[in-house]
């Protein structure tokens, strides 16, 4: 279709031109010669189809050439290491080099719509950032400004303030090492310290930690089943044990009343298992799934909130797997439970 058009424009301002000569020549012909034009009629008209003939190849290789130059151009400038490099540098037909443009403005707008998706979530982010460290900077800027009126006596009620005044510092400083951690996985500074050793016994760990808080929320912490040997694996046992614990904390949070919260590991292939943390608690709708280990995302802002945490947990979690080329994933189902599960390499020794 493009050559199609380009030639339709050639023939045209060939025959523009040819009459033009045609009848340049009549006029020469009437003023300064013979005015017989019966004579010269034949000659005229073959003058004119050689003149038409000559001009339209001339311009329609013209055209097509000039085209292909100034988009070999374009190309060089905007994309000069792309794959439309080398085709346009062979190309020979104009509707390659429309079609490779039309595929190069159809990647242009996929940029631009992920630039403005980028945008957005930046804009997101900083807005949880600044709602985060809020809340208790405030809170630590009434407590001191009170204290300092000077206008309260009693000891208790000093003491009071003080206490509340040190859980509003220990939140800064929870969401600030949090911060700290992820940025540290994201530009490769974090380093992990491999070494053999026992899931289960890690685990224990985390449940006898936790255990006070599981009978605060009536949520009983349990192995799907008796693992009476050590499985063995190889990663940052610490990281492991982080990551084990947002887990099973996220899970207590939001639970449910004389719920469980199941641990269970599984053999994947040879050299992989897979740790299941499963629970019968609220459950996430589907909707958030995608965005679930997001910095500071929360499904129910508020009542998250009221949960405490930094609002990382989960973010921390999947960067630490992905630190160990492991896999992290989540099902769940509202009013149902969650089940968040991720893969680790088993020692081979």
């Amino acid at each position: 279709m493009g050559r199609f058009k380009f030639r339709k424009a050639s023939f045209i301002t060939a025959l523009l031109v040819s009459v033009g000569v045609v009848l340049l020549q009549c006029i020469f012909f009437y003023f300064f010669l013979e005015p017989a034009f019966s004579k010269i009629i034949y000659a005229l008209i073959s003058e004119f189809f050689g003149v038409l003939l000559f001009t339209y190849i001339l311009l329609s290789y013209s055209f097509e050439r000039f085209l292909v130059t100034r988009v070999q151009e374009l190309y060089k400038s905007l994309i000069p290491t792309t794959s439309f490099t080398s085709g346009v540098n062979q190309a020979n037909d104009i509707e390659l080099l429309t079609s490779s443009l039309k595929k190069m403005n159809s990647d242009k707008n996929l940029e631009i719509e992920l630039l403005k998706k980028e945008q957005d979530f930046r804009r997101e982010f900083i807005g949880n950032i600044a709602h985060e460290l809020k809340t208790p900077i405030f809170t630590v800027q009434g407590y001191v400004l009170t204290l300092l009126d000077g206008e309260i006596e009693d000891q208790k009620i000093i003491k009071k303030y003080l206490k509340q005044t040190s859980k509003g510092v220990d939140r800064l400083i929870y969401i600030i090492k949090d911060l700290d951690l992820i940025t540290k996985f994201e530009s490769g500074i974090a380093t992990l310290n491999n070494k053999p050793f026992d899931i289960i016994s890690a685990i224990k760990n985390v449940f006898e930690l936790l255990e006070m808080q599981a009978l605060e929320n009536k949520i009983v912490l349990k192995f799907d089943k008796d693992y009476p040997n050590p499985i063995e694996v190889n990663a940052d046992e610490e990281r492991i044990h982080q990551v084990l614990t947002n887990l099973i904390v996220n899970s207590l949070k939001y639970g449910v009343k004389k719920g469980v919260t199941e641990v269970s590991v599984e053999l994947l292939t040879e050299n992989k298992i897979l740790v299941r943390i499963a629970d019968n608690g609220e459950g996430i709708d589907e909707e958030h799934l995608p965005r679930l280990f997001e910095r500071f995302y929360r499904v129910d802002k508020t009542r998250n909130r009221n949960q405490g945490g930094s609002g990382l947990g989960l973010a921390i979690v999947k960067h630490i797997i992905e630190a160990h080329d492991e896999k992290i994933l989540v099902e769940s189902e509202s009013k149902v439970g969650s089940e968040f599960s991720f893969s680790l390499t088993l020692d081979k020794k």
